[in-house]
């Protein structure tokens, strides 16, 4: 593949820096990221592949291509920001399979970034359906790392817009022929690793419209300071979200945590939204932003930062992590039109376990922050569907367990109608889509 991408900090306050004398990640308050220029047939700057990069060093360090995803598109949207990454131009994004299904997807604009499919997702008629909806919502979809079209790109092409051909993995007599095949559906073309000007003369005699490679320019690593956000004030604006708090309490909050209004911000001038103008005004941001995506967004920045330990090494963040996404995935099972049972689901999983964090007991921190009481009953009581479901979760988390099985707590009389639907089969599957979905979201630092 092309490769993946990682960043953060102040905007307009991003540099190059050099390989020279880099330090690990671990070992520095900044945070980096790469970008490689794609460029026009008559070599001006058309859009830019962003890439993970873990140090000031000049390649990709990546052992899970989801969780580089979204340490990009966290730190380019809330760190360094959009304008200082890409300017005028478009970022392309390497997106495996999971992460298209993922909200995380929403937070990037459509009119900014390109969904570049890596070349290990598979396709399918789910995948397809996905790919038309992200489209009609208007991403554009690229293919990337393209060397034949075999039969399963070609049941894929018409959902797509454009094709990446790798150029040092394809071999010279197939270029014309797939290069032809490709136009031939109206497709954009990008030769990607270019690396002589043999092969972009080959290239652009052979139609390509853009081109990307060492020929032209090798990747650029910016830094930028690592920015973190206090969980416990995380927290609080989660709970707040939860139980539909106005504009004015909101704001409140937000006054009282600098890094996530600058990152609240960025978000909202990203593009991300159409409105055509910066927001200044941290009233006008959260209008602009809808407290869906500050709740998605809060989020994500709750696992980007951890405690002592790095996030996808906490014990505590991994449990209520993996809780909250499997409960919210039960609830759209049980009742799969119901946003707000899913949201209040998810919630619960998360403050759950807030009471280890804050060092007190369920019932005092949750009174602290004033939850709504649907989800403050249903950890502190263990009442209604959602503490039925959080019964079902609690007993998932400690696997298999004759005391605590969560498929016969599901079928138990106690349990609210329709749980049955929970199979042993169903809950299996909810948690492995869990922990697969923490996989994605872990090690954002």
């Amino acid at each position: 593949m092309s490769e993946p991408f990682s960043a953060r900090g102040k905007p307009g306050h991003a540099e190059v820096q050099s390989a020279q004398g880099a330090t690990p990640a671990a070992e520095t308050p900044f945070v980096y990221l790469g970008r490689q220029p794609i460029l026009d047939r008559d070599g001006a700057l058309h859009a830019y592949e962003l890439l993970f990069r873990a140090g000031a060093h000049n390649y990709a360090e990546v052992s899970d291509d989801a969780q580089a995803t979204a340490q990009v598109v966290a730190r380019t949207i809330g760190g360094i920001g959009v304008s200082a990454v890409l300017g005028q131009h478009r970022g392309y994004v390497n997106i495996g399979r999971g992460l298209l299904f993922d909200d995380i997807v929403h937070l990037m604009s459509p009119e900014r970034f390109v969904l570049e499919i890596l070349e290990t997702v598979s396709f399918d008629a789910r995948l397809v359906r996905r790919l038309g909806e992200l489209r009609r919502a208007g991403f554009q979809v690229a293919l990337d790392d393209v060397c034949e079209l075999t039969d399963g790109l070609r049941s894929v092409l018409p959902h797509t817009d454009i094709v990446k051909i790798d150029f040092l993995a394809t071999p010279r007599a197939a270029l014309p022929k797939l290069a032809a095949a490709v136009r031939a559906e109206g497709k954009t073309l990008i030769a990607e690793k270019v690396e002589t000007r043999e092969d972009f003369a080959l290239a652009k005699d052979l139609g390509f419209h853009l081109f990307q490679g060492y020929f032209f320019a090798r990747p650029q690593v910016l830094t930028a300071p690592r920015n973190r956000s206090s969980r416990p004030a995380l927290l609080r604006l989660l709970a707040l979200l939860a139980s539909d708090a106005g504009i004015v309490e909101l704001e409140a909050e937000l006054k009282r945590n600098p890094n996530v209004v600058v990152q609240l911000l960025r978000l909202v001038n990203s593009s991300a939204f159409g409105l055509g103008r910066n927001i200044a005004s941290l009233r006008e941001a959260i209008i602009a932003t809808g407290t869906r995506q500050i709740a998605r967004w809060a989020q994500l920045l709750l696992y980007a930062d951890g405690g002592d330990l790095p996030w996808r090494s906490d014990p505590l963040v991994q449990l209520a992590g993996t809780r909250s996404r499997f409960m919210e995935l039960a609830a759209r099972w049980l009742r799969p039109k119901d946003e707000d049972y899913a949201d209040a689901a998810f919630m619960t999983g998360i403050f759950s376990l807030v009471h280890v964090v804050l060092g007190t007991t369920p019932a005092e921190a949750l009174d602290k922050l004033g939850l709504a009481a649907q989800i403050r009953d249903a950890i502190v009581e263990q009442r209604g569907a959602l503490g039925a479901l959080l019964k079902i979760a609690s007993a998932a988390d400690q696997g298999v367990d004759k005391h605590a099985d969560p498929a016969s707590l599901a079928r138990s009389a106690e349990a609210p109608a329709g749980f049955a639907a929970l199979t042993p089969e169903v809950l299996a599957e909810l948690n492995l889509s869990a922990a697969a979905w923490f996989g994605a979201h872990a090690g954002l630092e």
